[in-house]
């Protein structure tokens, strides 16, 4: 029984990091109905973050508050991730509302631009950067009116954009010949986060031995869940983003800035990533390659519960975690061992992490042959026709 209990609190923490990392996935696809595929990276982004905030209070005027740097790196790394989530909204996203392939292949090639941006950025490349978005931000607001009502102006977008690129190209490469400045911040090796001391032991509850670590994962993704029922359903700006959702024509019509509504919900949802990132990193390296290990879980889960659907989304990533560490750890094997022979084997071949991954999307296929909607059918804007 001890044995059991031990599993299930194990595959629970598992469940809590895949509710975490698809409940920002879930508001911007379940409500928005955006096939981001950069969601991902943007949990790249708040584990990165993390470590840059771990760095900035392990040594200098900060270092008497390192064992709280994790409740700091939280609400940072939700405002960067937010913030570059909102910055893909108004540049890619905005452009794209309605064409599901074209937001799919371009999302997907932000996130192979995230994955080198943390493998080649270093100050020269981070102040080009910068000044290249700033003036491609800028230029259409300096410039005439007139020039932007044209039949030119696609072209003129266009235009504005690469020579604000070139401009940042020029100006990072100048930099580059300083070799302070040309320093990469990271690399393409991953980078260890060190949890405080007081998430480095564990709780003994009987027989049962639960990491810090883990049960913090499941006290912030109670929290964050919690946040974002909240939001969703008391704020006045969580009840403009679910009159969108349901009648975006009516709610255009009835006043509601239904463009600030999709920035605000892709900058929510791109912070709960985020928040994920820094929940990962108490579980082990990161890596460029990190939003790789997550992206296809997090839909899986969302298809699963119900496009929409938040409960639904704890559900399946809650069952989903418990039965990949059941079948993929083997525990079922000591669990229940007089099984058939038949079913030790099929168990057997199965108890590895990557198999268990495979057992488990093979049975969700199945699964939505005869339930495509999910656990709980979504309601929103795919449904309002």
């Amino acid at each position: 029984m001890d044995l059991l209990y031990d599993t299930l609190f194990n595959g629970l923490a598992i469940g809590s990091v895949l509710v975490l990392a698809a409940l920002g996935l879930a508001v911007v696809f379940g409500l928005m109905g955006v096939i981001n595929m950069a969601h991902g990276e943007l949990m790249m982004l708040g584990a990165y973050t993390t470590f840059v905030v771990q760095n900035l209070f392990k040594d200098g005027p900060l270092e008497a508050l390192f064992p709280v740097y994790i409740l700091v790196a939280i609400p940072v790394a939700f405002v960067v991730s937010g913030l570059a989530g909102l910055l893909l909204e108004k540049t890619v996203i905005r452009r794209l509302y309605g064409r599901p392939l074209e937001t799919l292949l371009a999302t997907w090639g932000v996130s192979l631009i995230l994955q080198q941006f943390v493998r080649s950025v270093s100050s020269a490349f981070a102040i080009g950067l910068v000044l290249a978005v700033v003036l491609g931000l800028l230029i259409p607001r300096l410039t005439p009116p007139r020039l932007w009502q044209q039949r030119w102006t696609p072209l003129l977008g266009v235009g504005s954009w690469i020579g604000s690129g070139a401009v940042g190209i020029g100006v990072a490469s100048a930099l580059g010949g300083v070799r302070v400045l040309d320093q990469p911040w990271f690399s393409a090796r991953n980078i260890d986060v060190t949890a405080p001391q007081w998430l480095r032991g564990s709780i003994d509850l009987g027989a049962l031995n639960m990491p810090t670590a883990r049960l913090f994962i499941i006290a912030l993704t109670a929290i964050a869940l919690a946040a974002v029922i909240w939001f969703l359903q008391k704020s006045v700006w969580g009840v403009r983003i679910r009159a969108v959702t349901q009648n975006r024509s009516m709610s255009d019509c009835l006043g509601i800035p239904t463009e600030t509504v999709d920035a605000l919900t892709f900058l929510v949802g791109s912070g709960l990533a985020g928040v994920a990132g820094v929940a990962v990193t108490l579980l082990g390296s990161v890596g460029p390659n990190l939003g790789g290990n997550y992206i296809v879980d997090c839909f899986m889960v969302v298809v699963l519960g119900g496009v929409g659907k938040l409960v639904g989304t704890v559900v399946a990533a809650l069952g989903i975690g418990v039965l990949s560490y059941i079948v993929g750890s083997g525990s079922l094997l000591l669990v229940w061992p007089a099984m058939p022979p038949a079913l030790n084997e099929l168990v057997t071949f199965f108890a590895t992490t990557s198999m268990a991954k495979v057992l488990v999307f093979a049975l969700i296929v199945v699964f939505l042959q005869f339930r495509p909607a999910g656990l709980f059918p979504q309601k929103g804007r795919f449904v309002e026709a």
